[in-house]
């Protein structure tokens, strides 16, 4: 068991909880995610480690509450204990000095961007950040992205932030004006078809973090299976990093949509809003 050393909430549904885990912080590497469970019955879910200290020997995870098991974890408080935690899992981001990159984060899919963008810039990138999402206060980790970026541009739906607009149209602005060598998109799947389909225009190098469903997280029970390049891959052991404009994302979405109607009706129970 791992406990739980501080909670902040980052806005209504999202929550940073930094947890005592020694040996994954010093093993974890930027890409890098973890799978924890609540309870001993619990579901399984998989986490993208946002950051590490090696001398308290502490991960930063940030949930997004959309189910029965992300709400459980929100509501765990500092002293808590998260029942079982595993990882680090899957491939480490390929940092090297690319030149100018793009990086794109949707939501709470700027966490797992943050260490990608601290990891660039400190091997000599220029780094170039786009963040969006619905409305100003969905926008989370701004300050720490600054910290790592030559220049970040916001982007809301709604405009109550930064410009009004999609992710993309922030995207295209900067690569309208820059040459970019490689993009990175981390976000809901649905964001980074887009982003994928606008770097394919443009002929730029792109890589996307997949949010697939996952099980065991070894690659044997096949949940989190993928096409990518016609072939089969396993986002927790293959990824969660794959070339975007080789990805099927019209599978990934259809996939990711197959439990919905499951996971309504267990948040209803949970909630005991069901009829």
């Amino acid at each position: 068991m791992n406990k739980i050393v501080s909670k902040e909430f980052l806005s209504e549904k999202v929550v940073k909880l930094v947890i005592e885990a020694p040996l994954i912080a010093k093993k974890r590497k930027a890409g890098h995610f973890v799978i924890i469970k609540i309870g001993q019955e619990g579901e399984r879910i998989p986490l993208t480690i946002s950051s590490a200290d090696t001398t308290n020997g502490t991960i930063t995870l940030i949930i997004q509450t959309v189910g029965v098991t992300s709400y459980k974890v929100a509501k765990l408080e500092a002293g808590d204990y998260i029942t079982d935690l595993v990882g680090p899992l899957g491939q480490p981001t390929d940092i090297e000095k690319f030149g100018t990159v793009l990086c794109a984060g949707g939501g709470v899919g700027i966490a797992p961007l943050l260490p990608i963008v601290q990891a660039l810039k400190l091997k000599g990138n220029k780094v170039l950040t786009v963040l969006a999402a619905r409305n100003k206060d969905l926008i989370i980790l701004e300050k720490e992205i600054k910290e790592s970026s030559d220049e970040v541009v916001i982007m809301t739906d709604d405009g109550s932030y930064g410009t009004k607009g999609l992710v993309t149209n922030g995207m295209e602005e900067i690569i309208n004006r820059e040459k970019i060598d490689l993009a990175i998109t981390i976000g809901p799947a649905i964001m980074m078809k887009f982003t994928s389909l606008l770097t394919k225009k443009y002929n730029i190098p792109t890589l996307a973090s997949l949010n697939s469903i996952m099980v065991d997280g070894t690659g044997m029970c096949g949940a989190c299976r993928v096409t990518v390049g016609g072939k089969t891959k396993f986002v927790c052991v293959d990824g969660p990093e794959f070339h975007a404009h080789e990805i099927d994302f019209d599978e990934l979405l259809m996939r990711l949509n197959g439990y919905k109607e499951e996971e309504i009706q267990a948040m209803n129970n949970y909630t005991g809003t069901s009829k």
